[in-house]
């Protein structure tokens, strides 16, 4: 039986496709390559180009490769754009997450591990948050993920289809392998931003906000490794095939860094300096998000490894020193 990785070609999703090889697993992809890209996945994967909101496509991949997992990435994902155009993200993030989940229980799929973000939590009321803190969105992204979480518990409680929901908090680095990781050009991450930067391709990085409750007044984010969330996807389908009760999962450190620190990683890593604009806040930001992490630790056989701050923005810089030159123009 094969493993539907959908997004496969994007920044996590191709990391889960070689975790799942490295594994001996049969994988087949789906990703419409709106913002993923085909030499992130190797040649030999089964690759088919769609959407998740296309039934045909999705059934025919499901029949074709004898698929009986699915793990689900593909999304839109940038808060501002979100806050921008919420539509195109219930569109891209809800609703074809509906009918992926639709097709999927037509055809038999019976565990499925869904992508969702620690955006759900909006202001968290208390840091670190628990995954039973109140979901309180507060930009249109976090909405559209936290409605798929939705959907899911009441799939699971109608077709018996079991799930793990693993909650992001913010993910960086790259494979230490270096056959894949962040390419887009335009990507909003803050340290493949900072990367860029100290590389030259970016004349400046924007700082959004130095007025914030925190002790440097910049936002703190819980940072986690890709290759170490790529690996709590493979705990959460081994428990998953273990018979695990569906559950849901934050994924992070449990540690928080401040876009400050973040910057001086960088600058201590790449051994560049490079400009930091101060400018106002960015709607959608919370002031701080950090995972409590006692929940996946007890349930799930996950051993991050690459927990150090600058072991991530080195993974990080060494890809992005492999792109072409200049990605934008500021």
């Amino acid at each position: 039986m094969a493993i539907l990785v959908t997004g496969g070609a994007g920044y996590i999703g191709s990391h889960m496709v070689h975790e799942l090889i490295d594994a001996g697993e049969q994988v087949v992809v789906l990703n419409n390559l709106s913002t993923g890209f085909r030499f992130l996945v190797p040649g030999a994967v089964p690759f088919a180009t769609g959407n998740t909101g296309d039934r045909a496509v999705v059934a025919k991949t499901i029949a074709q490769h004898g698929v009986d997992t699915i793990i689900h990435f593909a999304a839109s994902v940038v808060v501002p754009d979100s806050v921008k155009d919420p539509l195109s993200y219930y569109r891209n993030n809800t609703m074809n997450t509906c009918n992926l989940l639709d097709v999927a229980v037509e055809a038999g799929v019976k565990q499925i591990i869904f992508s969702s973000t620690a955006a759900v939590y909006g202001n968290a009321e208390a840091t670190p948050v628990r995954e039973d803190a109140v979901t309180a969105p507060i930009s249109p992204y976090g909405t559209s993920k936290l409605m798929s979480e939705i959907m899911l518990h009441d799939a699971s409680k109608a077709y018996g289809l079991r799930f793990v929901v693993l909650r992001y908090f913010n993910v960086a680095g790259a494979d230490p392998k270096l056959r894949t990781g962040q390419s887009t050009p335009l990507a909003t991450h803050l340290i493949k931003i900072a990367c860029e930067t100290a590389l030259g391709k970016r004349p400046k990085i924007s700082v959004f906000g130095t007025d914030y409750a925190t002790p440097d007044g910049t936002c703190i984010r819980d940072y986690v490794h890709v290759s170490d969330l790529a690996r709590a996807h493979s705990s959460a389908l081994a428990y998953l095939r273990r018979g695990g009760e569906s559950a849901t999962f934050n994924c992070g450190y449990g540690r928080g860094c401040s876009v400050f620190e973040v910057l001086d990683a960088v600058r201590r890593v790449s051994g560049k300096d490079f400009q930091a604009e101060i400018v106002g806040r960015r709607a959608g930001d919370p002031p701080a998000l950090v995972a409590n992490v006692d929940r996946i630790r007890a349930a799930l056989d996950w051993r991050p490894q690459f927990q150090d701050l600058d072991t991530i923005v080195a993974h990080a810089f060494a890809w992005e020193k492999r792109l072409p030159g200049k990605r934008v123009a500021a």
